[in-house]
């Protein structure tokens, strides 16, 4: 059953979005709407789930929908009348090769995207239908000048710069952040999401989402569908932290982009600065477990993948066979072998990022060092034309050209020039040919995402035997190649053998293209080797298989799963509870208050009565009214249960005559205010303190913004104010060595939310609850209702043992328990849970677990 609502997204959304069909292939698609429109619902009520039909989708292969940016097809216009277009697929799309690398028998795959041409508004329907029919491709038609504010405006003068370390300090480096580009990227986003949702079958197929272009796409669809099977793979890298957060929407991106279920980086340190951005903007912590890492997002666990993608060893093959590759070989060989020139090849895009000007500048310093080379050493630069456009665009061009005309001038002579720059487009078997024929290949990108021109270099210089003949090779003598490259780009990590460096120290470049050409030739068959075995089995379809099988592994419990979505906008999310849990009634809490005689209450304070971001922790006096007004009734016996010094709970809570106080985790306990206060376990030594406390200095003198609390029975190191990752870093060390020297004490070393604590062996909130339990048993007053509320692992005690309580002598046989509300995510994701008790003439109460921003999910267990 379809429902629409409103989503107000930035103001953007206005008209009306038609239902989507989502029927097998084969039916005519409507032309998508070129403005943003209303978003619609799905009730995510599995019997109402709008889903494939069961007679048909049981016999289909599974499917994916494939998302980018641009579509992998060639346009062109017919020639003659100029009417009608030209399709055919673009073999050198990444987008294809990895649906080679899936297998047509096993994967059905349907591409959305855009066209590279602007298609009349009167052609789209014709167009959508020949693509959907012809090439399993959905377009995405876009106005023009949207396309220009999103495509030209956001992503290339924004993201993409922001992306590879530039900040913007000016107008000329790196685009200042624009809220109409911002505007037009969600646009173009929502309309992504329109398009989609004409062609999926929401329980069935997958969605793989492509870069930068698309980073909110997850939350348009993870709000349409809420068990939607989503990946998303970024093919740039992913800055640091403190260069992200100067991003005025990070946490836009951020949380759009946890709503996939599988986020893929090519490199570790991309991912890593992705965790970190989640840890110190959203308080996210990641695990590590059997080789998966996984963040907890409000009940979903959203995996981590690192995957360097691959070249498609098929294709690159096939083209080294073709007659015109080996022509093409013959004439280089003719034009540079014949006269003993030693060939260096750097194949880069003309921007800012990809080092040219620093790589010619590294050839003339070697030029100078090395005068024996003049007149040998030539480096063949191919320039492709830049993919984005702008001043420093130019200025890369500029700089260039003048750079090459330099060494020309300096370092030529008749039948000689050191550097060769091509400057325009290159048929690919013409770059393989460059390729097969240079000794060494240099990539010196000062920023790159991962950069496949090495991978493309090896496996070219292994060649085939046609190539040897014409090269003159020995077919059995062991092949060799030599790579330069930047410390920078995504690709390095994988080539342990290539030569390393840092693109802006020019010396040691012009080092390391000295050292590649007098390397010997047994060193460079092995590094040769070394990289010809990774390359050849780590292609793009081993990159596409692998990102698919960690997505049906990260997905497979969709279906057990209940969902909730919550948020506006961007802000919009899912949580995702156990199907043991269910939405809490406030009806039936309420009814089951009024209807009870002899109630135990029991709160946690820190992160349930008071929110943890609070830098002032007593009680507020609404806070002292509420729980003044519920031990009023003489049938309620309400508790406080806190980690807290039983002084300072005393001091706090003085107002409140008969409210029960358990400090220090239950260690001292007092039912009233005017009783005496009794501990729950044999009075301990705290002779311990004495080894625990120089410990603990060690770390606050070494971590900013930690502190030790002190109380009376325990020593807490509290670091909620330090930096999240070397606080929590210099917290596990801590509770090592904690460990290490309290082995032989009688205490409990725990780690909890900003916390490392030493307690006493056997305190726990649960002797609290029992001692409770035990006590209004004593007084003849069987409890037949029960509220336990907490935020955290130091409260779970508290609910186990009134769980193991429900069929006990201690709570009558039919009780209403609720023992384990405000506990829907994993404690150590809880945001700030903030549950209140409130009794009023009508005996009311509620309880309410609020989320980031003030919005409310209510449940239990």
């Amino acid at each position: 059953m379809m429902s629409s609502s409103y989503s107000n997204l930035l103001e953007l959304a206005s008209g009306e979005v038609p239902s989507p069909s989502f029927s097998r292939m084969g039916r005519r698609i409507p032309r998508i709407m070129t403005v943003p429109g209303i978003m619609s619902d799905l009730d995510d009520d599995p019997s109402e789930s709008v889903c494939s039909d069961p007679s048909s989708s049981a016999a289909q292969r599974d499917r994916i929908i494939i998302v980018a940016n641009q579509l992998p097809i060639k346009v062109s216009r017919k020639t003659g009348n100029g009417k009608g277009w030209n399709f055919s697929l673009d073999e050198n799309s990444l987008l294809l090769q990895l649906k080679d690398g899936l297998g047509d028998n096993e994967m059905e795959v349907i591409y959305v995207g855009c066209l590279k041409e602007d298609i009349h508004p009167n052609e789209q329907d014709e167009v959508s239908q020949h693509l959907l029919e012809n090439f399993k491709c959905v377009p995405t038609f876009l106005p023009p000048d949207l396309f220009s504010r999103y495509y030209h405006g956001f992503c290339k003068q924004q993201l993409w710069p922001l992306f590879h370390y530039m900040l913007p300090l000016s107008p000329d480096l790196g685009g200042r952040f624009n809220r109409f580009s911002w505007q037009a990227y969600v646009s173009v986003n929502k309309i992504f999401a329109d398009r989609i949702m004409e062609v999926i079958n929401p329980e069935d197929d997958f969605v793989w989402v492509h870069d930068y272009h698309l980073m909110v796409l997850p939350t348009f669809l993870r709000k349409r569908f809420n068990r939607v099977k989503l990946g998303f793979f970024l093919h740039s890298p992913f800055p640091s932290s403190e260069i992200y957060k100067t991003l005025p929407v990070r946490e836009e991106l951020l949380r759009a982009m946890l709503n996939a279920d599988l986020i893929g980086f090519h490199t570790f340190d991309y991912a890593r600065h992705f965790l970190s951005c989640c840890s110190r903007m959203l308080g996210l912590s990641y695990e590590s477990k059997r080789g998966y890492i996984g963040l907890e997002y409000y009940g979903r666990t959203v995996s981590i993948k690192i995957l360097p993608v691959g070249i498609d060893m098929g294709q690159l093959q096939s083209v080294l066979s073709l007659p015109e590759t080996e022509a093409k070989v013959s004439d280089l060989r003719k034009q540079f072998g014949e006269k003993d020139r030693i060939l260096l090849l750097g194949v880069d895009d003309m921007d800012i990022f990809k080092g040219i000007s620093l790589k010619l500048l590294a050839l003339e310093h070697l030029l100078n060092q090395h005068p024996e080379l003049q007149g040998k050493v030539v480096l063949v630069q191919i320039a492709n034309p830049a993919r984005g456009k702008g001043k420093d665009v130019d200025d890369v061009q500029a700089e260039t050209y003048s750079t090459v005309q330099r060494i020309n001038d300096a370092f030529g002579k008749p039948g000689y020039k050191p550097v060769v720059l091509i400057n325009e487009p290159l048929k690919f078997y013409e770059r393989i040919a460059y390729y097969v024929v240079a000794e060494c290949c240099l990539v010196t990108a000062v920023r790159d995402g991962m950069n496949l021109i090495p991978y493309e270099y090896i496996i070219s210089r292994q060649g085939n035997e046609r190539l040897d003949k014409v090269l003159g090779l020995d077919p059995n003598t062991p092949k060799k190649s030599m790579l330069v490259v930047s410390e920078f780009i995504g690709c390095s990590p994988s080539l342990s053998g290539a030569i390393r460096v840092n693109p802006w120290n020019i010396d040691a470049v012009a080092d390391a293209m000295d050292g590649a050409l007098v390397m010997d030739e047994s060193e460079k068959q092995l590094r040769h080797e070394k990289h010809y075995k990774y390359v050849s089995t780590h292609d793009v379809g081993y990159w596409a298989r692998s990102f698919l099988q960690d997505l049906e592994r990260t997905c497979k419990d969709h279906v057990q799963r209940r969902s909730w979505g919550i948020g506006f906008g961007l802000s919009f999310r899912v949580v995702a509870l156990d199907p043991n849990f269910r939405k809490l009634s406030m009806e039936h809490i309420v009814s089951a208050y009024k209807r009870t005689k002899t109630r135990a209450i029991l709160l946690d304070y820190d992160g349930t009565l008071m929110p943890q971001a609070s830098i002032d922790k007593s009680p507020s006096s609404k806070t002292i009214e509420i729980l003044n007004s519920l031990c009023r009734d003489k049938n309620n016996m309400v508790f406080i249960v806190s980690g807290r010094s039983r002084d300072k709970l005393a001091e706090w809570f003085f107002p409140c005559e008969n409210l029960g106080i358990a400090a220090e985790h239950g260690y001292f306990i007092r039912l009233k205010r005017d009783e005496e206060w009794e501990t729950c376990v044999p009075v301990v030594e705290c002779s311990w303190k004495q080894i625990a406390e120089p410990v603990m200095n060690l770390y606050t003198e070494t971590t900013d913004g930690s502190m030790i609390d002190d109380r009376e029975t325990s020593l807490v190191w509290c670091y909620e104010d330090a930096d999240p990752d070397f606080g929590s870093c210099q917290a596990k060390e801590l509770l090592d060595h904690l460990e290490s020297v309290l082995a032989n004490e009688p205490v409990t070393v725990k780690s909890g939310q900003n916390i490392v604590e030493v307690k006493p062996q056997g305190v726990s909130k649960g002797l609290v609850a029992k001692r409770l339990l035990s006590t209004m048993q004593e007084r003849g007053m069987l409890a037949d209702f029960v509220v336990c509320i907490g935020d955290d692992r130091s409260d779970e005690d508290m609910f186990e043992e009134i769980t193991s309580s429900i069929n006990g002598p201690s709570i009558a046989p039919s009780a209403e328990v609720f023992a384990w509300i405000g506990l829907c995510f994993r404690p150590n994701t809880t945001h700030i849970a903030f549950a209140k008790a409130a009794a009023s003439t009508w005996h009311m109460i509620k309880a309410e677990l609020w989320c980031s921003k003030g919005e409310r999910v209510m449940c239990e267990r």
